[in-house]
């Protein structure tokens, strides 16, 4: 009996492993782009029916945890991050963060960027220095309403 997305989330894991997959491939398979669908397969986000279908099959899952895949997840993170590329990207975000608000604020006044309607975008970047991670960030400015 599966409990939680979590113990689906595991099982994706332990095929991935065990099969060798790489995200890129799971992800031209469900049809979105390899960054949704990690996140979804990590538990983010939730799937289609036809896109849960698609990653039990991949991964071998049963009717049960293909059921999960489907149910709107609770997102993000518990407590503080100790992985140390996360405990990074926080850091970036600590440190540019106020720039990063300062700056959108100037260029569209009041208001935030969404995560709902949002993309990102993850390459390798060569450099002769070392290969550099790029990351693009999309989202859609929400401005704050007068009430």
């Amino acid at each position: 009996m599966i409990t939680s997305r979590k113990m689906v989330t595991q099982l994706i894991m332990a095929a991935k492993v065990q099969k060798q997959l790489k995200w890129v491939d799971v992800a031209k398979q469900v049809g979105q782009s390899k960054e949704w669908t990690t996140a979804a397969c990590l538990g983010q986000m939730q799937m289609t029916k036809q896109q849960a279908e698609t990653v039990g099959t991949i991964f071998d899952l049963n009717d049960e945890a293909v059921a999960w895949l489907q149910i709107v997840p609770y997102k993000g993170s518990e407590g503080v991050a100790n992985d140390p590329l996360i405990y990074r990207l926080n850091e970036a975000l600590s440190v540019y963060g106020p720039s990063i608000k300062e700056l959108v604020h100037e260029e569209f006044g009041d208001g935030i960027m969404s995560a709902i309607d949002f993309s990102l975008d993850i390459q390798r970047e060569k450099n002769e220095n070392g290969d550099r991670v790029k990351m693009v960030w999309s989202g859609k400015f929400l401005p704050y309403k007068t009430f």
